[in-house]
């Protein structure tokens, strides 16, 4: 049975000093505050950086120069930055995670030079890109030779970057191939399209998929008041046995911060977005740094914090100066983050990482007070614990006698046919409902 993981993203030019030495045991007591098991470093490889062509200063980190070097600009003595590299990677596993790093099969920088095989500009948009050519024989074995190079660094994992646009079959061979070396290698896909899940889970091999267009746009379409409850558990039910490969999030370095004023403004009109996106089932979670103290990205102009530009997000430049404590948020800050770090226990906790999920909302579409179109609820249940999740989307206080059909009761040695809930507006609430019906 899959297992839920919890991930953190982070740009480290944006941690602390921007440096690799910034990860420190601090740091790391921070991530294990929040329950998480691996950590994404976004932007290792090196970039082009102080060319014509290069967006914003120092430039995108998807747009790599060298695929066998990290940028120069995150170690403290840059002659020295491969091995600043492998010790932030020894001090990651040693703190109990695994690292993760970006693999970009798709394009790199115009000016990149090495055995890929390029192809002119990938998009009128990606003006800093050339495409791979995976037509070119050459390509599979240059690529495999990426990632080999990384696994021997000890990197446990890739986020691999717009892969529905690289022949899947490619894909499938050196994800193969490096697995055959390094069996236990993680392997996260950006994927668009629902209909393509089961090809990049099943034929293709990767362990986890974006479930961009599946939960977070409904999740996202419900805050913003375009989208009805009822679609999450109409794409549960569409995602079915894959429930477990799936990687839920609401923020990531592409998406705008869900605290900023172009999204939903302030985290207390999206606390029942993120307790469904990282409880409902063992779909994995993403948190991106800041998101946990409410980072808004009130820097930028857009709602996001830029990956092309330097940069300083207040709540990640106040976390990374005490993370673990907290100490130098201002009491908003430290109020999400006591609310994150609740949440992200209870996800992380067995029964919400490999227990099984029952949705509710088909059997309380009558039932007074809970409107499916604003509220979700669902049970998660194991031999020992049944813990009945409601998910309150609508600017009302909710109250209503959550129903639980005898089937579940069957299943959950459950006593009551009925629970009695009150959850405050955009919020949740969770009771123990195995032997009694109190509130978690």
């Amino acid at each position: 049975m899959e297992k839920k993981k919890i991930i953190y993203q982070v740009l480290p030019r944006l941690w602390g000093n921007g440096r690799f030495s910034a990860w420190s045991e601090d740091a790391f007591s921070h991530l294990h505050s929040l329950g998480v098991d691996a950590v994404w470093y976004t932007g290792i490889p090196r970039h082009a950086s102080g060319e014509s062509f290069v967006k914003g200063n120092p430039g995108s980190p998807y747009a790599v120069c060298d695929w066998m070097d990290v940028n120069p600009y995150l170690a403290d003595d840059p002659q020295a930055r491969m091995e600043e590299f492998r010790s932030l990677v020894e001090r990651t596993h040693k703190a109990g995670f695994k690292c993760i790093t970006d693999f970009i099969p798709n394009h790199t920088a115009c000016n990149y030079s090495g055995p890929i095989p390029l192809l002119p500009y990938c998009d009128g948009d990606w003006t800093d890109t050339l495409k791979v050519d995976w037509s070119d024989a050459a390509t599979e074995a240059a690529m495999l030779e990426v990632l080999l190079f990384w696994a021997g660094v000890g990197v446990d994992g890739f986020r691999c970057d717009m892969v529905e646009l690289v022949p899947p079959e490619s894909l499938k061979r050196i994800i193969e191939a490096a697995r055959r070396k390094y069996p236990q290698l993680l392997f996260i896909a950006e994927v668009y399209d629902r209909n393509n899940y089961r090809r990049y889970l099943s034929e293709v091999g990767f362990d986890l998929l974006y479930d961009k267009s599946g939960c977070y746009d409904i999740l996202r379409g419900i805050i913003e008041g375009r989208r009805s409850a009822r679609e999450l558990s109409w794409n549960w039910q569409f995602l079915g046995d894959m429930q477990g490969g799936m990687l839920n999030f609401l923020e990531n370095h592409d998406e705008q911060r869900i605290a900023s004023g172009a999204f939903a403004a302030t985290p207390d009109r999206t606390w029942a977005a993120l307790a469904y996106a990282a409880l409902f089932n063992t779909a994995s979670f993403m948190i991106y740094a800041g998101q946990e103290a409410g980072e808004d990205a009130g820097e930028s102009d857009n709602g996001r914090t830029s990956i092309f530009n330097w940069s300083s997000p207040r709540m990640l430049s106040e976390l990374s100066r005490s993370p673990f404590r907290g100490e130098c948020l201002d009491a908003r800050g430290k109020e999400v983050l006591d609310r994150y770090r609740s949440l992200m226990a209870l996800a992380s906790s067995p029964l919400f990482r490999e227990g099984s999920v029952w949705d509710l909302c088909y059997c309380n579409t009558g039932t007074p007070g809970f409107n499916p179109d604003l509220h979700t609820a669902f049970v998660r249940y194991d031999a020992s614990e049944a813990v009945l999740v409601v998910c309150n989307f609508a600017p009302q206080p909710l109250s209503a006698a959550i129903a639980l059909p005898e089937e579940l009761r069957k299943a959950g040695a459950l006593a009551a046919s009925c629970v009695e809930t009150g959850t405050q507006a955009h919020s949740y609430s969770i009771y123990n409902i195995k032997n009694t019906c109190d509130n978690v």
